[in-house]
This record gives structure tokens, C-alpha cells and sequence, in this order.
């Protein structure tokens, strides 16, 4: 359901609108109680996504940053560092919540796409160093990794890291708010990723295409003290089947999320033809396009500037860097809109 006035919008696939089968589902939920575990649409969902994931159980939170938030405090206590890379969502984008919430630092170990090598965080996990320094407490990744234009983790990287954290039991988290994104890119389930994790959640309202919500993955006990912390933060949510519904329809289609993939390669390809320095393709990977202004005669700003007076929105990565995101409201004649003003300018 794309705008009615024609505009274009590529600032992200968060910008979805309920699609017709969405709102249907969300008039005709049947609904209950979620605090008392009574609405039977948000449980079968729970069912549903524990099992795609290869999990115990599952818990439906309102955002992917609640449910973030909710596994670095169960797996960490105050004080402990949280191994990630600079970029990672849960240190760059969710306001300080890790220490706000949970009394945790970030112990960082650089990465230029949001792996990290076996060897960077043998050192970086290391439970022998003095006893002042940071304690690690909880390694997570990211997956697909937003910063580095939605990039793939891929499995083995996974797992050499998180077998690391396991030997020094240390928890590891896998905030795969597109990890649907990455299993249809690289072509493989998600069970690949999920079986380095201890705990991890996923979006529904990203790349799934749903008007809201994520869900928090783990053990059968992890997910019940889960359930405490959600209430806590105030993510008891009542007759929340009206929300999961639509999640629900989302989560069944899934599988066209190769429909975005294509699209945004389409994009990628077309803006590489006119000018070579702005896009890297290798890492046109998913639905994501960076598109560095350096590469463009007249700068990112004056690209963005020249879209928005063609009705297309789209947002910037970084400073002089634009990311163009697809999804399930733009097409193949709006990404030709996009390469219709590069032509024309």
C-alpha cells in the first residue's frame, strides 16, 4: 500500500503501510489478555516464531529495542561490558538504554561490516585480565547489519565468535531485526545463526513489512523472566492480538523478501552505471543502498535535495552518504524515478 499522493519513500522498510490481508487480520483477531496470557493470537505467534527460529520459546514486544534491551539485562549485571562492534544498533541507535536500564558499558572491537574475527575477540572476551577491567559479560552481533548497508553476517563468522563466549560462558545475543533478510539472501534458514545464540530477537515491522512489533527468542526460562522485565519497562500490552494479527501476516510472507533484494540490486546496478564511485556493490547484499556523494558530480545533499522535489524520499547513512532502503510499498518504476533524476541532473 503505497502513498496515495505518488511519493516514493526510501528512508526505510519501517515506513510500511498495513497491506489490505494486514488490516483484515487486525478487525477479525481474536483477542485476550497478553498480561494474563490470555490472547490466543499472540501466543500462536509466539509458538510459530520460537519454532522458525529453532528456540524454546518467544515473547512479542512492542519494538526490537525493548526486546534488545530485555536480553542484554537478563544476560548481564551492572558494570559488565557488552561485546559489540562501534556501529552495532544496540550501542549507536537505542539512546543509552544498555546503561540507563541496565548499569552496562560497551567493550568494542572494530569491525569495518559488523563481523567480528575470531582472534579480535579471543582477546576481547578474555575473563584473565586484571581484575579491574570491565568484565565482558554478553558478546552480540548483528545481523543484517544496518550500518554497513545491510550487509550478511555469515554463519561461520557466528559461529567461530560465539564458540569463544561459550568456552568462557559467556551469553551471546543476536539482534537479527532483518535476520530474514539475511536468511533470504544467503539462502539458508535461520537456524544458522540461531544455534550460536543463547538468546535473539527479530523485527517484524523492518523488512517483514508489519506496522509494529519484534519478538524476543531463548529458553523456556529466559523467556519467563523475560516476561517480568517486559511488564517492568511497560510492555504489558492487553488485547495486543489486534497488533500480532497483522505481525502474523507478515511473518507468512516472508518469502518475499527476494522481491526487495532484487529490487534494491536493480537500484544499486542502475546508479553504478552513470557513476561507479558511489555505490559499492558488493555490499548491495539486501534491500539496502548506500550511495556516497562523493562518487555523484553535485554531492549526497544536492541528490537528496533533487529526489525530494521528485516526491522520492530517502535518508542519509552518514555524513554525505545517502541509504536507500526497499520494501514491499516501492516498485521497479519508483526506482527508475530515482535514476530518472540522476540522468536529468
Amino acid at each position: 500500500m503505497a502513498f496515495t499522493d505518488g511519493t516514493a519513500d526510501f528512508r526505510s522498510d519501517t515506513v510500511t503501510r498495513p497491506t489490505e490481508a494486514m488490516r483484515q487480520a487486525m478487525a477479525n483477531a481474536e483477542v485476550g489478555d497478553d498480561v494474563y496470557r490470555d490472547d490466543p493470537t499472540v501466543n500462536a505467534l509466539e509458538e510459530k516464531a520460537a519454532a522458525a527460529v529453532g528456540m524454546q520459546r518467544a515473547l512479542f514486544t512492542p519494538s526490537g529495542t525493548m526486546a534488545n534491551q530485555i536480553g542484554i539485562h537478563l544476560h548481564t549485571r551492572p558494570g559488565d561490558g557488552v561485546i559489540c562492534v562501534p556501529s552495532a544498533h544496540v550501542r549507536k541507535y537505542e539512546l543509552g538504554s544498555a546503561a540507563a536500564i541496565s548499569g552496562t558499558t560497551f567493550l568494542v572491537v572494530e569491525s569495518p561490516d559488523g563481523s567480528m574475527t575470531a582472534a579480535a575477540l579471543d582477546t576481547a572476551l578474555d575473563p584473565n585480565g586484571p581484575y579491574y577491567n570491565i568484565r565482558p559479560g554478553l558478546l552480540t552481533w548483528e545481523n543484517t547489519h544496518n550500518a554497513s548497508g545491510g550487509t550478511i553476517l555469515s554463519p561461520e563468522v557466528m559461529a567461530k565468535g560465539s564458540a569463544i563466549a561459550s568456552e568462557r560462558g559467556i551469553p551471546v545475543h543476536l539482534d537479527g531485526a532483518r535476520i530474514w533478510n539475511a536468511a533470504a539472501g544467503a539462502g539458508v534458514e535461520v537456524e544458522e545463526w540461531s544455534q550460536h545464540a543463547t538468546s535473539m530477537m527479530f523485527c517484524f515491522s523492518k523488512g517483514l513489512g508489519a506496522p509494529i512489533g519484534s519478538m524476543l527468542c531463548g529458553t523456556a526460562d529466559f523467556i519467563e523472566e523475560a516476561r517480568r522485565v517486559r511488564k517492568r519497562l511497560g510492555g504489558g500490552m492487553r488485547q495486543v492480538g489486534v497488533l500480532a494479527a497483522a505481525a502474523a501476516v507478515a511473518f507468512d510472507e516472508r518469502d518475499r523478501l527476494v522481491e526487495d533484494h532484487l529490487l534494491a540490486r536493480r537500484l544499486g546496478e542502475g546508479i553504478a552505471a552513470r557513476h561507479p564511485d558511489a555505490v559499492d556493490l558488493g555490499r548491495v547484499q539486501t534491500n539496502m543502498v548506500r550511495v556516497d556523494g562523493a562518487g555523484l558530480p553535485a554531492g549526497a545533499a544536492r541528490f537528496k535535495d533533487d529526489l525530494v522535489a521528485a516526491g522520492i524520499l530517502v535518508g542519509f547513512a552518514a555524513q554525505d552518504v545517502l541509504r536507500f532502503v526497499t520494501h514491499r510499498d516501492v516498485n521497479a518504476a519508483d526506482v527508475d524515478r530515482v535514476l530518472a533524476v540522476l540522468d536529468s541532473a
